[in-house]
């Protein structure tokens, strides 16, 4: 799936595709092929692009197939905040939505009993 919100950003900030990969170390070729979809992006390149684009990832992270779900991790101590991305196969979340639907079901009956 093509990425257009990361192509539309980096348009934004300036960038070329060359420039975008040069900074993760491959060739533009490559760059270009995971821009149109052909190749995903790694949480690792995620990351890198949002840092150099110096926006959120959340701004510019576009799934592919698989569910994806950003969480927003404020640590504390002395660790910074991560952000993580866990890939969940639209059917398992559907099975759960399910099953949480039916538990309620049952839920509002024992209550009424």
């Amino acid at each position: 799936m093509e990425k257009k919100k990361l192509a539309e950003m980096r348009d934004l900030k300036g960038f070329t595709q060359q420039q975008v990969a040069e900074q993760l170390c491959m060739c533009t070729t490559a760059y270009h092929r995971r821009e149109k979809g052909i190749i995903q992006i790694n949480i690792t390149e995620w990351e890198k692009i949002a840092k150099l684009f110096d926006v959120p990832l959340s701004e510019i992270f576009e799934p592919d197939e698989k569910l994806s779900v950003i969480f927003n991790d404020q640590s504390s101590g002395n660790y910074q905040g991560t952000t993580n991305i866990y890939a969940v196969p639209k059917s398992l979340l559907e099975n759960q939505q399910k099953y949480i639907a039916l538990l309620e079901e049952k839920i509002e009956r024992l209550k009424q009993s």
